[in-house]
C-alpha cells in the first residue's frame, strides 16, 4: 500500500524532501520490518535530533467546512420557524406572556434601568472591538473576518425580516414581534433589531463563545441590552429571542459556507505526542488509505523508532469525527437502534471505545492489533498506537490466495469474538489483514460493541458470510461458516442476509454486480431477437411461392410464438442469481428449515417519511385556503348537475385509461378485464405513489395475461414514453392559446417562454456534467433498449395505434372536464374561466403529483391545482372546494370499487 513520509518538524506538515527508502513491512507489503540501509550514517549517529528526519505529507486544506456547524444552523432555522408558529397559531399565549413580562418589568426603578441601558449600549460596541483588537494582536484576522462577513449577512436578513413583518407577514406575527413605539405611538417598533443581530453573528463567528471569560461578558452584555429594551417597550419577548436565533443561524451558517481554519494535528505534533508517551521516533510514513470512502476511521501512520520494532498509529480529530455524520444520523433515525453507533461522538468517547474493543478483542483469543499506547494531541484530535502489523488486506489478495484454511482462520477469529459476546460490526474485505505467515488479524474494531445482542452478532455472520462470498462464491463461505460456526448459527444469520444490514462498501459493490448481470441478460434478449429476425428473413427469402393470405397469418403466429420461446430461453439462459440469493440457496441446503423471512430492520422507511412530510405540508395549505370559506352556503348553492357531469367524466376516464394500455399491447387482452385492472389501480394509488403504484399493476397484469414479462414491461413503458410526450405537448399547446387567448397577436406568453428556457437551461447543464450525462444516457439507453422494439412492433398495427393515442386524449379530456365541471358547480358563470387554462392547470398538477413521492400525489396536486386556479383568475372561495370535489371524484370516492376490484381480480388470477 503506498505510504507518504512526515516531516516532523513542519508546523504544516509538508516538506519538499522525498520519503525515506527501505521503508518495507507496512500494512499493505509484506515485506516484514524495514531496515535502514537506506539512511545515512550521519542521520544515524544523530538521531535525537528529530529536525535532521526528512519526510512529506499532503497537504491539508486551510478551510474545512463542519457538519457541527450545518447541524447548529439548521437547528437555528428549526428554532425561528418553531417561534414563527408560535406567533402565529397561539397568539393568546403569546399576548398574555408579553403583558406578564411588561409588567414584571414595569416595576423596575428607573434609575436600574438608565444604568442597564447606559452599560449595554456602550458594550454592545466595546466588546466586539476589544476582542478583535486582542485577535489581531494574535495574529488572527481571518476569524476577525468571519465575524464581519456573518455582521454584514445578518443585517442583510435583519432588514428582509422587517420588510417581510410589515409588509407581508400575517397580523398574529406582526402583533408578536412589534408593538406601537414609545416615542411616536402611530409607529411601530423594529421585528428585529438592526444592530444586536449582526452583533450577535459577529461573536459567534469569531468564536468568542468558546473562550469563558469572554463568554461570560458577551451574556452580561446581551441580557443587559435585553433587559433596557423590554422594560422601555422598544421591543418584544419573541422580537429579542427572533433576534438572537438570526444572529446565530447566519453565523453558522457562514462558517459553514466560507469554511473553518483547519485544525488537524500536523506531523510535529504527532512526534512530539509519540515522545510524550515514551517513544524515540525516527520517521513516520502515512498510509495511502482510502480516507475518501471511509472518512470516520482515521488518518494511519508507519513509525519507526531509534530502538525496537515500527509502530502503526491511528490518529483522529475532531474533522474526521464529524464526517460521515449525516449519514450516521440517518440511519439512527430511520432503522432501530441497532443500526450504528452514536452520530456524534466527542474524541474522549471515541478513543475510550477504540481502546476498550481493542483490550477486549485480545482478551477473547482474537488475533487484533495490539493497542499499547494512547495520548491526546493537543485539543483537537487523540492518537492511539498499536505494535505494527504487516500484512496485506482480503481485499487486495489474489483470488488464488484465498484458501478454505485462510477462510477458517477467519471465522475462527470471527468465533472467539462472539464467544464473548463483541461484535465487530464492520467486517468487510478491507477489515481483514493476513500477514506473510497467513495469520488472519481483525481490525477496524473501533465501531464494535462489547456486551452485544443477537441480533448484532448474527449481522456480523451475514456480513462476514456476504465479504467471502463476493470473493470465492457462496458455496465456499458459506461451507466455510458451517465448518468453524455450525449449521444452526449460520442458519439463524439468514433474516439478517438483506442489503440494509450490510456495509456501506459491500452494498456498493451489490448494486454493481446488479447492474452488471441486468447488462448481460439485456444484451442476451437484443442478440436472441436479432438471431430470430435474422432466421425469420432468410426463411422469408427461401419461401419465394406465394402463400393463401389465411396461411401466411398463420404462418406469423407460428413465428411469433417461436421467436417468443426463443427469447424465453435466452433470458432464462442468462439469467444469475445474486450472490445474497445464492447464500440463501446454500444455507437452505444444508439446514431446510432455516428462516428466511427477512427481519425487520427499518424503524421508518425513507418512502413513509417523505409521503408524512409531503402530506402534512399539502394538508397546512388546504387548512389554510379553506379556513376562510363558509361551506353551508357554497354547498346549498352547489350546481348539482355539474356534479353529475363530473362523476360522469370520472367513471369514463378509467375507460379511456385502458385503451390508452391496450393500443401499446399487440398481443390479445380482454377489454372489460382491463378497465376492472384500472379500477382496481385507484385503490393501489392510495398506497403508492401515483407514477409507481400504476405502473406495477398494469405490468402484472399484462404478465397474468399471457404477455411475457419483458414485453410486458416493455408496453406498459412505451405506454408511460408515449404519454410523457402527448403530456408536455398538449401542456405547451394549452398554455400558448392561454397566454394569446386574451389578446389579438399570437406572441406566446411570458410563462411558456419561461419553462421553454428553464428546460433548455436544464438540457444544457445535463449535458455539461459528466455525472449526470452519463446517468441519463444511461436511464435513456436502458429504457430505449426495450421500449422501442415494442413501440416499432405497434406501429405495425395501426389500429392499435389510434387506439392508443385516442385513449390517452380521451383520458386528459375526461380530467380537464371533470375539473372544469367541478368549477361550474361551486361558481358564478360569470367567474368561470376558459377551457384552456383549467388544462394547463390540470396538466401541470398531474405532471407535479406523479413525481410527487406521496400516494396518489396527496398535498402536491391540490396544492398544484388550487393555487393554478386562483393564478388564472378563479376566487378562492370556488378554487378550494372545487379541487376538493374533483379529489373526491378521482382519488377517494373510486377507492372502495378499486379493492372489490383488485380482490376480484386477484381471485380470478388476473393479478
Amino acid at each position: 500500500m503506498k505510504q507518504q513520509g512526515v516531516h516532523p518538524t513542519d508546523a504544516e506538515g509538508t516538506s519538499g524532501a522525498a520519503s525515506r527508502p527501505g521503508t518495507g513491512g507496512r500494512r499493505g507489503s509484506g515485506r516484514g520490518t524495514p531496515g535502514d540501509e537506506g539512511r545515512d550514517d550521519t542521520a544515524k549517529a544523530d538521531v535525537t535530533h528529530i529536525d535532521e528526519v526528512e519526510g512529506d505529507e499532503p497537504l491539508l486544506p486551510a478551510r474545512v467546512h463542519r457538519p457541527s456547524d450545518l447541524m447548529r444552523l439548521l437547528v437555528g432555522l428549526l428554532a425561528i420557524a418553531v417561534l414563527l408558529g408560535l406567533a402565529a397559531f397561539a397568539h393568546g399565549t403569546t399576548s398574555g406572556l408579553e403583558q406578564d413580562i411588561n409588567k414584571g418589568t414595569g416595576q423596575a426603578p428607573d434609575l436600574l434601568i438608565k444604568i442597564a441601558g447606559l452599560a449595554s449600549s456602550i458594550a454592545i460596541l466595546l466588546v466586539p472591538v476589544a476582542f478583535a483588537i486582542e485577535r489581531l494582536i494574535k495574529r488572527d484576522g481571518l476569524r476577525i473576518a468571519d465575524g464581519v462577513l456573518a455582521a454584514v449577512l445578518a443585517h442583510g436578513v435583519t432588514l428582509a425580516t422587517d420588510l417581510w413583518v410589515a409588509k407581508a407577514a400575517p397580523d398574529s406575527i406582526q402583533e408578536a414581534l412589534t408593538q406601537p413605539s414609545p416615542g411616536d405611538i402611530h409607529a411601530l417598533t423594529d421585528p428585529v433589531h438592526g444592530y444586536l443581530a449582526p452583533v450577535i453573528a459577529y461573536m459567534t463567528a469569531v468564536g468568542m463563545s468558546r473562550r469563558p471569560r469572554w463568554r461570560a461578558v458577551l451574556w452580561i452584555v446581551l441580557l443587559l441590552d435585553a433587559f433596557s429594551m423590554l422594560v422601555t417597550g422598544y421591543t418584544t419577548p419573541f422580537s429579542i429571542i427572533l433576534t438572537v436565533l438570526i444572529g446565530w443561524s447566519v453565523a453558522y451558517g457562514t462558517l459553514y459556507a466560507v469554511g473553518s481554519p483547519n485544525v488537524r494535528p500536523t506531523g510535529r505534533t504527532l512526534m512530539a505526542g509519540l515522545r510524550t508517551v515514551g517513544f524515540r521516533p525516527v520517521s513516520a510514513a502515512r498510509e495511502d488509505t482510502a480516507e475518501a470512502e471511509t472518512p470516520d476511521r482515521g488518518r494511519r501512520y508507519f513509525v519507526t523508532l531509534e530502538d525496537g520494532p515500527p509502530l502503526d498509529v491511528t490518529v483522529v480529530d475532531r474533522e474526521q469525527q464529524a464526517q460521515g455524520f449525516f449519514y450516521r444520523a440517518w440511519r439512527n433515525l430511520t432503522l432501530r437502534g441497532f443500526a450504528t453507533r452514536r452520530s456524534l461522538q466527542s474524541l474522549r468517547q471515541a478513543l475510550e471505545q477504540e481502546a476498550l474493543l481493542a483490550y477486549a478483542a485480545i482478551a477473547a483469543g482474537a488475533n487484533a492489533p495490539k493497542l499499547i499506547a494512547t495520548s491526546e494531541l493537543g485539543p483537537d484530535a487523540v492518537m492511539l498506537v498499536y505494535e505494527h502489523t504487516g500484512g496485506r488486506t482480503l481485499d487486495s489478495l489474489p483470488d488464488e490466495e484465498i484458501t478454505d484454511e485462510l477462510l477458517r482462520s477467519t471465522w475462527e477469529q470471527v468465533r472467539a469474538l462472539q464467544s464473548r459476546r463483541i461484535a465487530h460490526r464492520r467486517l468487510a474485505g478491507d477489515a481483514i489483514l493476513v500477514d506473510r505467515s497467513g495469520k488472519v488479524i481483525l481490525t477496524d474494531l473501533r465501531g464494535g460493541e462489547i456486551a452485544a445482542g443477537d441480533l448484532l452478532l448474527r449481522m456480523d455472520i451475514a456480513q462476514l458470510v456476504t465479504t467471502l462470498a463476493l470473493r470465492v462464491g457462496a458455496e465456499r463461505a458459506v461451507a466455510s461458516a458451517v465448518g468453524v460456526l455450525g449449521p444452526d448459527a449460520v442458519a439463524d444469520c439468514l433474516p439478517m442476509l438483506q442489503p440494509i444490514a450490510l456495509t456501506r462498501t459491500t452494498r456498493a459493490t451489490l448494486r454493481r454486480l446488479a447492474r452488471e448481470r441486468a447488462q448481460r441478460e439485456r444484451e442476451a434478449v437484443l442478440e436472441a431477437s436479432r438471431q430470430a429476425k435474422l432466421a425469420r428473413a432468410e426463411a422469408a427469402g427461401d419461401d419465394a411461392e406465394p402463400v393463401p393470405e389465411k396461411a401466411g397469418k398463420k404462418a406469423e403466429r407460428a413465428e411469433a410464438r417461436a421467436e417468443k420461446r426463443a427469447l424465453d430461453e435466452a433470458l432464462e439462459e442468462a439469467r444469475e442469481e445474486d450472490p445474497l440469493t445464492q447464500i440463501r440457496h446454500e444455507v437452505l441446503r444444508i439446514r431446510p428449515q432455516a428462516p428466511v423471512e427477512p427481519a425487520r430492520l427499518e424503524r421508518v422507511r425513507p418512502r413513509t417519511l417523505i409521503s408524512f412530510i409531503a402530506g402534512a405540508i399539502g394538508a397546512y395549505f388546504l387548512l389554510t385556503q379553506l379556513t376562510h370559506i363558509e361551506f353551508g352556503p357554497l354547498i346549498s348553492n352547489a350546481e348539482w348537475g355539474w356534479v353529475a357531469a363530473a362523476v360522469l367524466f370520472s367513471a369514463l376516464s378509467y375507460v379511456a385509461a385502458a385503451m390508452s394500455l391496450l393500443g401499446f399491447v399487440p398481443e390479445r387482452v380482454p377489454f372489460p378485464r382491463t378497465v376492472a385492472a384500472q379500477v382496481a389501480g385507484s385503490f393501489v394509488k392510495i398506497v403508492a405513489p401515483a407514477a409507481v403504484g400504476g405502473v406495477a399493476l398494469n405490468t402484472r397484469f399484462l404478465q397474468r395475461a399471457g404477455v411475457r414479462p419483458g414485453l410486458a414491461v416493455a408496453s406498459v413503458g412505451a405506454s408511460q414514453l408515449f404519454g410523457l410526450g402527448c403530456h408536455i405537448l398538449m401542456l405547451l399547446s394549452f398554455g400558448y392559446l392561454t397566454g394569446t387567448e386574451k389578446t389579438p397577436s399570437l406572441s406566446p406568453s411570458r410563462t411558456v417562454i419561461a419553462g421553454l428556457l428553464t428546460v433548455a437551461v436544464l438540457v444544457l447543464v445535463v449535458t455539461s456534467v459528466p455525472f449526470l450525462r452519463k446517468f441519463v444516457v444511461t436511464r435513456v439507453r436502458s429504457l430505449f433498449a426495450g421500449v422501442v422494439p415494442r413501440m416499432l412492433d405497434v406501429l405495425q398495427r395501426p389500429q392499435k395505434l389510434v387506439t392508443g393515442i385516442g385513449g390517452m386524449l380521451l383520458l386528459t379530456a375526461c380530467f380537464v372536464m371533470c375539473l372544469d365541471a367541478s368549477i361550474r358547480a361551486f361558481g358564478d358563470p360569470s367567474q368561470s374561466i376558459s377551457i384552456a387554462s383549467v388544462a394547463v392547470v390540470f396538466l401541470a398538477g398531474n405532471a407535479l403529483g406523479s413525481a410527487a413521492p406521496t400516494p396518489g400525489g396527496v398535498g402536491a396536486v391540490e396544492a398544484t391545482l388550487t393555487v393554478g386556479l386562483i393564478a388564472v383568475g378563479l376566487p378562492k372561495e370556488v378554487a378550494a372546494p372545487a379541487v376538493l370535489l374533483f379529489r373526491l371524484l378521482t382519488l377517494w370516492l373510486p377507492v372502495l370499487p378499486g379493492w372489490l376490484a383488485f380482490n376480484h381480480l386477484t381471485r380470478k388470477g388476473a393479478l
